[in-house]
């Protein structure tokens, strides 16, 4: 390991999608009686950072999925699909049965991902994913997405530390 990531000021973080995490990943089992999801990554993100054990670790659960942080403004996929009035609605819809974009559900077929693929069959995350994140922008997903918010602020905190 090269000097500079043994200093302690180094610190690492991960941003792991809890749809289809790992069934060894520390705290699996123990989080299956949580209910809430924000309580269930908290949950997990403590148990790996106890496993870990290394004070420079700044863990991260993506609830549920990377697309879940693309329903904070539905409007944002005109970015990637010009005239989809009726598709941006169905997303809208989606979006405010929820309490958060970060509560949408993680099932096989109601995964945030699933979802949009329903609304478009050839939606790619590595394209249209970054197009639309880009049209949303990090301010608008930090403001609708808390848990995402708390991560990007510890980050942000560290150049002033």
């Amino acid at each position: 390991m090269k000097q500079e990531q043994r200093h302690a000021d180094a610190r690492f973080t991960t941003m792991v999608d809890l749809y289809r995490i790992p069934a060894d990943f520390p705290g699996v089992q123990g989080c299956k009686r949580i209910a809430d999801p924000l309580k269930k990554v908290e949950y997990l993100e403590s148990q790996f950072e106890k496993e870990v054990n290394d004070r420079r670790l700044i863990p991260y659960i993506q609830l549920h999925e990377f697309e879940s942080l693309l329903f904070s403004d539905p409007d944002a996929f005109l970015s990637a699909f010009p005239q989809s009035d009726a598709e941006i609605e169905e997303l809208r819809r989606i979006r405010n049965v929820f309490p958060s974009p970060e509560h949408i559900d993680d099932g096989n077929e109601t995964a945030p991902s699933k979802r949009i693929c329903n609304v478009w069959p050839g939606y790619a995350k590595t394209s249209y994913g970054v197009t639309v994140a880009k049209a949303i922008g990090l301010s608008k997903m930090r403001a609708e997405c808390t848990h995402f918010n708390r991560w990007v602020e510890t980050l942000s905190q560290l150049s002033t530390r």
